[in-house]
């Protein structure tokens, strides 16, 4: 069988760049049961309620929603168990030492294959107060209205 290339997106969590503000972003390895491989590889995940949690010099995937494979025996794993982070030693103390600051968390912004290998995007972030999210949506909205405008004169100018 040929070895996959290439990145493969299972999950992702879109309401993290939403809540959070990001401030640095880490890919992380993910040490799994062979049948979450497989649910994994059916694309089927959901990333909505995760979070990472530091424990003993060591990583912690929480809340992470992958299903019970259909296939699977009385081996199937549990949809919500807690996962184990790969990462180096330097990522580790790092992402420990700052995650104790007040208002700083660590959160899973997507799930991919990278190379035939399960890998998850964490971020360090900070949330974001309520008019934080506006001022980002408004930003957006703004930034719309631009590219559109540019676009509709570059339209009459060909005509």
């Amino acid at each position: 069988m040929a070895k996959e290339k290439g990145r493969k997106l299972i999950a992702q969590n879109k309401k993290a760049r939403h809540d959070y503000l990001i401030i640095d972003t880490y890919e992380a390895g993910l040490v799994l049961t062979g049948t979450e491989v497989k649910s994994l590889r059916q694309g089927r995940a959901s990333l909505v309620d995760g979070f990472v949690q530091m424990d003993g010099h060591e990583a912690w995937l929480h809340n992470v929603h992958v299903p019970e494979y259909s296939q699977g025996t009385w081996t199937n794993h549990s949809a919500r168990r807690k996962r184990k982070l790969l990462l180096h030693r330097a990522e580790i103390d790092k992402l420990e030492a700052k995650s104790g600051e007040t208002g700083h968390t660590i959160v899973p912004l997507a799930l991919y294959f990278k190379d035939g290998r399960a890998k998850v995007e964490i971020a360090l972030a900070k949330g974001k107060k309520e008019y934080d999210k506006r001022q980002t949506l408004r930003e957006k909205q703004d930034r719309r209205e631009t590219e559109r405008a540019i676009s509709a004169v570059r339209r009459k100018a060909r005509a």
